[in-house]
């Protein structure tokens, strides 16, 4: 697969797909983008499982931190990286070791290590590779347009307020497609 650009429907495949995403190097610091993406996708409605050893045995956001995904007591459907290209490799051989496989490897912006990518595809695994879930979710729901971002309109009002909470947004086929 070419890793330089993914069409929106394997994206939105992915994002419809998967329930369980374990994020290995969320930080437990509010203004770290990692703690940010976490709790975006926690509040859409995925089961998020907090990974990093430096935190193990506490909680982040009420979930439970692991030391590594293998010390994980439930399957997991996706394994999103927030750490350099180059510690990559290791967490994709300890993924491909899980039973049952993740289904997804995505490592987040900037993150790239192509020979990495390599391995979970032989092992069967889809790859996204300098992407953010997070933003990527925003994207494809268009939940990013309703507060005027990339909507190529400039106001000074304020949007309006959303019925109570957050709202799941549907990513089925057909929504924004590139």
């Amino acid at each position: 697969m070419n890793h330089d650009s993914y069409p929106d429907s394997y994206i939105r495949g992915i994002l419809n797909t998967v329930k369980t995403i374990a994020m290995v190097g969320i930080s437990p610091r509010d203004n770290r983008p990692s703690f940010f993406a976490f709790k975006y996708l926690l509040e859409r409605g995925y089961r998020m499982i907090p990974v990093n050893p430096a935190q193990a045995g506490k909680e982040i956001l009420g979930q439970k931190v692991y030391a590594r995904l293998s010390e994980v007591p439930e399957p997991i459907d996706m394994v999103d990286i927030f750490r350099n290209s180059a510690d990559v490799p290791p967490i994709v051989e300890e993924a491909i070791a899980l039973r049952p496989k993740p289904q997804v490897l995505w490592m987040q912006l900037t993150v790239r290590n192509d020979a990495a990518a390599s391995r979970a595809e032989e092992a069967g695994m889809k790859v996204v590779m300098n992407r953010c879930p997070k933003i990527e979710y925003g994207r494809l729901s268009s939940e990013i347009s309703w507060i005027g971002v990339n909507s190529r309109t400039i106001s000074s009002r304020r949007p309006q307020a959303l019925a109570g909470g957050v709202q799941r947004m549907r990513l089925g086929p057909g929504d924004n497609d590139a």
